[in-house]
C-alpha cells in the first residue's frame, strides 16, 4: 500500500490541485473553537488556486452549518461551498416520504426535515427510522438503544442515517454520532441507508458544486480531499480514487501526535490496519 508523504504544509502541495474537498469537524474546528491556521490555509488556497468545498457529515442542511461556522469564527473567505450529509440525506428521505418515520436525534436537527412532508410516529408504528444521532449525545451511548433496535430490526424497519460519523471530538471529549447507532443497528441485522462520507452521494454533490464554481468539468486527478476520520474521510476519498491529505491531530491525535509532531510510523500503521491509503499527511492543517 502507498504510504503517505509528510507534507510541509498545504502550501507545499497546493499547486497540484484545483479543488479542495475539506472535512470540517476535527480539521477546522472542534465544536467549540475554530483553528485559525487551518482557516487561513483554506482561505489562501481559495484565493490563489480554486474552490474549497467543505464536506461535512453534519446531519443538517448546509444553512445551519454555515451559521455554526460563523459563530465559531470561520468566515466565508475560508470556503466556497458547504455540502453536508444532511443535504444528501434529504434525497433519501424524500424517496421514502411520507414514511411513517421514527425520528431519532436531538431537536437541533429538525431543519433536516423541513419541507419534506414526513409523518413522524412512535417506533412501534414506524416503517423507517430517521437517525441523526442519539437524543442526548453528551450522555448516551449506542447500548442505550439496543433493546429498541432489536425489536425494530426484527420487524424489518429500515434506518436512514444522516451522519455516518462514529465519533467526533467536542472540545476534549469524544461523543457518539449517528454512525455508531447505525453500526449497532446493522450488527442486529437491521437495514441501513446512508448518503454522507464515505458514501458516493455526498462526493457527487460536492464535485458538482465545485464544477459550478470552476465553470468547467472537474479534473478528478486535481482534487484533494482533506480529513481526519479514517472510516469516513480517508475511506471515502479512497473509494472515489481521489488524493487525500490525512490530518492526524483530530480523532487520532492522541495516538499520532507527540509534542506537536506527527509520528509517521503510527499514522502509516493506522492506515494499514484499516486497509486504507493516504497521499499526504500533516499533524494539523496549516499553510
Amino acid at each position: 500500500m502507498t504510504s503517505p508523504t509528510l507534507a510541509d504544509g498545504l502550501g507545499a502541495i497546493a499547486g497540484l490541485y484545483d479543488v479542495l474537498l475539506c472535512d470540517v469537524w476535527g480539521v477546522i474546528h472542534n465544536g467549540r473553537e475554530s483553528f485559525p491556521e487551518a482557516c487561513r490555509a483554506l482561505a489562501r488556497f481559495k484565493a490563489e488556486h480554486g474552490p474549497v468545498v467543505l464536506i461535512s457529515n453534519a446531519p443538517r442542511p448546509n444553512g445551519p452549518v454555515i451559521e455554526q461556522l460563523a459563530g465559531l469564527g470561520v468566515g466565508p473567505e475560508a470556503f466556497s461551498e458547504v455540502v453536508t450529509s444532511g443535504d444528501a440525506t434529504r434525497t433519501l428521505l424524500a424517496e421514502r416520504a411520507p414514511g411513517p418515520f421514527w425520528k431519532l436525534g436531538p431537536d437541533r436537527d429538525w431543519p433536516l426535515y423541513e419541507g419534506l412532508d414526513l409523518d413522524f410516529v412512535d417506533l412501534d408504528q414506524a416503517r423507517y427510522i430517521a437517525c441523526t444521532g442519539p437524543f442526548d449525545d453528551e450522555v448516551e451511548t449506542p447500548e442505550d438503544y439496543r433493546e429498541r433496535f432489536q425489536a425494530a430490526a426484527a420487524r424489518g424497519v429500515e434506518m436512514i442515517c444522516a451522519n455516518p460519523d462514529i465519533v467526533v471530538q467536542r472540545g476534549d471529549k469524544l461523543i457518539y454520532c449517528g454512525g455508531a447507532l447505525a453500526q449497532l443497528y446493522e450488527a442486529l441485522d437491521g437495514k441501513v441507508a446512508m448518503a454522507g462520507k464515505p458514501h458516493k452521494a455526498i462526493y457527487d454533490l460536492a464535485l458538482t458544486r465545485a464544477a459550478e464554481r470552476l465553470e468547467r468539468p472537474v479534473d478528478r486527478s486535481r482534487v484533494l480531499c482533506i480529513g481526519d476520520g479514517l472510516g469516513t474521510d480517508i475511506r471515502g476519498a479512497n473509494a472515489q480514487a481521489l488524493d487525500v491529505l490525512f490530518v492526524a491531530n483530530g480523532i487520532h491525535g492522541q495516538e499520532t501526535v507527540r509534542d506537536g509532531r506527527l509520528d509517521m510510523s503510527v499514522a502509516r500503521r493506522l492506515l494499514d490496519v484499516e486497509g486504507l491509503t493516504a497521499t499526504w499527511a500533516l499533524a494539523d492543517l496549516v499553510w
